[in-house]
C-alpha cells in the first residue's frame, strides 16, 4: 500500500481574513435562464431535446406545425445551455404553455442565509469563499446582492454570490458554506493549518533541514482557519510539509 505524498510550501507572507462564516444552497442563475414557448399555436410534430440534454443557442428543440398556415416551424433555443424542464410531447397541441425551460449554467448563484444580527456586516462585492464538504472542493466569488427585506418563515434575509462555473462543479441544489471576507490583515510570516500537528501538547511542523523532514515547535498567533501566523519556531523561506 502506498503512503500518501506530503505537499510542500515554504513558510512566508500572508493574509489573514476576518471571515462570517454562513450557510446556503446552489442555485441557477436566473439571469440566465429563460422558458420557451411556441411562437404560433398548433400540433407539436417532433420533440428534439429531453431534460438534461444540452443545447446551443439557435438549435432545434422542437417541430410544429401551425394551426392557422398548416406549415411546420423549429422551436429553437434562445440560449445555449441545459433543458431544465419539458412540457411538450409529439401529437399534443401547443396551446399557450411554456414548453422548455433553458438554463445556462456557466455561472450559477449561491443564496445565502443572512441573520438580522449580521446584516450590517455584509454589503455588496464583497469577496466569499465557498466551500462544499460534499463534494470537497471551494472557490471564490463575490456578493451580487443583498435582500432589503426578510423572509418570515427562518427569519433571515438572502446574500447572494456570484459564481464561474465554466466547468459545472457546482450544481443546483447543492447546500455549501461560505465565508465572507470582513477585514484581510498581511502578516510576515504564515503557514497553512494542515501542517500543523500536536506532539507532546505542542504545535509542531514539519520543515526541511539538511537531513530530511523533523518536527520543529513553533508559536502561531491568529487564524482563519486555513492559514495561521507564525510568531516564533520557523523562518521565511523554510520548506515545510503541509
Amino acid at each position: 500500500m502506498k503512503r500518501p505524498r506530503a505537499t510542500l510550501a515554504q513558510v512566508g507572507p500572508a493574509s489573514i481574513r476576518e471571515v462570517l462564516p454562513l450557510y446556503g444552497v446552489v442555485a441557477p442563475n436566473a439571469e440566465r435562464v429563460l422558458e420557451v414557448a411556441a411562437r404560433f399555436p398548433g400540433l407539436i410534430r417532433g420533440i428534439n431535446k429531453k431534460v438534461g440534454d444540452a443545447v446551443r443557442q439557435g438549435e432545434t428543440l422542437a417541430t410544429v406545425e401551425s394551426n392557422e398556415s398548416l406549415q411546420s416551424y423549429a422551436v429553437v433555443s434562445p440560449l445555449s445551455g441545459v433543458i431544465t424542464a419539458r412540457n411538450a410531447n409529439p401529437g399534443e397541441q401547443t396551446g399557450d404553455r411554456l414548453l422548455f425551460t433553458v438554463a445556462d449554467l456557466s455561472t450559477v448563484w449561491v443564496e445565502l442565509s443572512l441573520f438580522p444580527r449580521d446584516v450590517a456586516k455584509v454589503r455588496v462585492d464583497q469577496s466569499v469563499r465557498v466551500k462544499s464538504a460534499e463534494a470537497k472542493q471551494s472557490t471564490d466569488g463575490k456578493i451580487v446582492y443583498v435582500a432589503p427585506f426578510g423572509q418570515s418563515a427562518n427569519q433571515t434575509l438572502t446574500a447572494r454570490v456570484l459564481l464561474d462555473n465554466a466547468e459545472r462543479r457546482w450544481a443546483p441544489g447543492l447546500y455549501v458554506t461560505a465565508e465572507v471576507t470582513l477585514a484581510e490583515t498581511q502578516v510576515p510570516l504564515a503557514l497553512r493549518n494542515e501542517a500543523v500537528q500536536m506532539l507532546e501538547e505542542r504545535s509542531v511542523v514539519f520543515i526541511q533541514g539538511d537531513k530530511g523532514f523533523a518536527p520543529r515547535p513553533v508559536r502561531l498567533g491568529r487564524s482563519d482557519g486555513e492559514i495561521s501566523e507564525v510568531l516564533a519556531g520557523a523562518e521565511a523561506g523554510e520548506t515545510y510539509a503541509t
